[in-house]
């Protein structure tokens, strides 16, 4: 399986990827996310990406800005490509285009971006920015993503939106990504299943089951192909890995043992309020329990947790389900980072998986 994509996510926020007070091995800081970038990249991972957060929010007392990251990393990278997290409405389409395409040039063609529509209200508020419905927030969010590719592409651009209006610009250096940086997104509600199959390149999913990956790669790609597009697909997981499957598992019982249960129930109150704003009362974290949020993009439920071998054989049930990516996050990064790297995904390289067709995709 060796088109299978390997992706991290940045610790560029205080607390960890986990809401829990069990000690972690990892650190926001710059020195530290460079140093483990350079790892990342020499034990097989192919994308990075960085968290956006500007507040605080349930552990993340410090953050540091995702684009102002991934530009710091580049230069001490050179093979992975960098994503950097971006919420529209509190950024301009016309500025991020500008930042993203010059981070394109100085990098060599190492950026992408993640639009992230928004779940954390108080984000917004504090800087007087309104609030939106859920499926507006999405709605800005694909205008948002057709003035990035109509800048980085065409010569003198014009666009006239609900939110959004280009009178002809431009970005010069244009990206040296073709056609342009890569974009991703995420969302679990039908509105931004919708808005992944029109414009994103790559949608990303909150961890699941094997049948409930199945489930909306076949929605999203039959939206996709009704667009006349194709997309990508990256699944989020929590990876515990340990020479047996006992030890893995008791790592995962400590971590829930030791959550910080009133973040956690803070944290699982606003993002399904905000999730319950859909037109069908159904998004992101709509059917998460407890021990799902302590993860907070529900990366336990990937269960990429057990030894080395059995991790591989859940990533390939994955690819062969339809995943081109596999999005980690870890307890300790600064131990089992490189250990996946070293243990993991050279076996991943090894096994033959049987890939889907388009035509299959679509099919649940």
């Amino acid at each position: 399986m060796a088109d299978i994509k390997f992706a991290y996510w940045i610790p560029n926020v205080s607390g960890g990827l986990v809401v829990s007070k069990i000690p972690q091995r990892t650190n926001w800081t710059y020195d530290y996310n460079a140093q483990l970038a350079q790892t990342a990249e020499e034990v097989g991972f192919e994308y990075a990406l960085a968290q956006a957060r500007f507040i605080a929010s349930y552990g993340a007392e410090y953050q540091l800005e995702a684009l102002t990251t991934v530009s710091a990393l580049a230069p001490v990278t050179e093979k992975i490509k960098l994503i950097a997290a971006v919420h529209p409405g509190l950024w301009h389409p016309g500025v991020v285009a500008k930042i993203g395409s010059s981070i394109d040039y100085l990098s060599n063609g190492r950026f992408a971006l993640n639009i992230v529509s928004g779940w954390f209200k108080d984000e917004f508020t504090i800087y007087g920015e309104p609030w939106l419905d859920h499926d507006e927030r999405y709605r800005r969010s694909e205008e948002f993503i057709r003035v990035l590719k109509g800048l980085w592409t065409e010569d003198e651009f014009h666009f006239k939106g609900d939110f959004y209006r280009i009178n002809g610009g431009w970005v010069k250096p244009r990206p040296i990504s073709q056609p342009h940086p890569e974009i991703f997104q995420g969302g679990n509600s039908k509105a931004a299943r919708r808005m992944a199959g029109r414009v994103s390149d790559w949608y990303f999913m909150n961890g699941n089951t094997i049948e409930g990956v199945r489930e909306q790669i076949a929605e999203v790609s039959a939206l996709a192909r009704e667009a006349g597009r194709t997309i990508k697909f990256g699944l989020n997981a929590f990876i515990i890995v340990r020479d047996t499957e006992a030890e893995a598992h008791e790592v995962l019982r400590e971590i829930i043992a030791q959550a910080d249960v009133e973040a956690v129930k803070g944290f699982g109150e606003a993002v399904k309020q905000a999730g319950a704003a859909t037109r069908e009362r159904q998004g992101m974290w709509a059917n998460s329990n407890f021990e799902d949020l302590v993860q907070y993009n529900d990366g336990f439920r990937s269960a990429l947790i057990g030894t080395p071998e059995q991790v591989a054989e859940k990533i390939r049930q994955f690819y062969e389900a339809g995943v081109d990516l596999i999005l980690g996050g870890f307890l300790h990064y600064s131990d089992d980072l490189p250990a996946f790297g070293r243990t993991v995904i050279p076996i991943v390289r090894e096994l033959k998986g049987h890939r889907r067709t388009a035509d299959e995709l679509v099919q649940v």
